[in-house]
């Protein structure tokens, strides 16, 4: 189980610009919130570190578990926000609450493509998405209202697959499985439709788009 941030963390984190998540702290402060997940080091000078989308969220208050990147497991209080891969029991609960952590969480994903991807671009996903496929996936799709599946029944799953920069999204319903596609396409991520070899049930592959 990851334990919350300490204190110093914490303080760190409380401190982060409000707008760019630009943090300032020591090094091996600035060391532990990447080892999180709470932060990364721009890839270029002069490497200042910034709060990842988790990071934004604990920022926030937000008291969320991050989910696996393979077959959902119940949740523990981590202090960490993550969007809905499907599978979750917790995936009944799309109230008001949940809604406004997963915009603020989508803006927080836009900033940080903002400010690490060349040129600031925001149309396609950025370095911390690539490293976090399965999660980066459902966070777009949760964003723009796609209901994930609970343990049972409708609803979408987002799975790790043996390709390399590539998920497997799973959605019963064919329209709403072209709504995920169309949704996934307008967040910058290339899509194909494929049948399983075993029953021919629809799925898509996606991967993040490089230019």
């Amino acid at each position: 189980m990851t334990r919350p941030p300490t204190a110093a963390q914490r303080r760190v984190i409380d401190a982060a610009d409000p707008v760019t998540g630009r943090l300032r702290g020591t090094e091996s402060q600035l060391t532990a919130l990447v080892k999180r997940g709470l932060a990364f080091r721009h890839p270029r000078p002069p490497h200042d570190h910034f709060l990842t989308p988790e990071g934004h969220r604990v920022r926030q208050g937000i008291t969320r578990a991050p989910e696996p990147d393979g077959p959902a497991e119940a949740p523990a209080s981590t202090g960490v926000f993550a969007a809905r891969v499907g599978g979750e029991e917790a995936a009944a609960d799309a109230g008001p609450a949940r809604r406004r952590e997963v915009h603020s969480a989508w803006q927080g994903l836009l900033e940080l493509r903002r400010m690490t991807n060349p040129g600031g671009d925001v149309d396609r996903p950025c370095g911390w998405e690539r490293a976090h496929l399965v999660r980066a996936a459902a966070l777009a799709l949760e964003a723009a209202g796609h209901g994930p599946a609970g343990r049972e029944g409708p609803g979408y799953r987002v799975r790790e697959t043996p390709q390399p920069e590539a998920v497997a999204v799973h959605e019963p319903d064919g329209e709403a499985l072209r709504a995920c596609a169309a949704t996934l396409e307008g967040a910058g991520w290339q899509v194909s439709e494929h049948r399983e070899p075993r029953g021919g049930t629809r799925y898509l592959l996606a991967s993040p788009r490089r230019a």
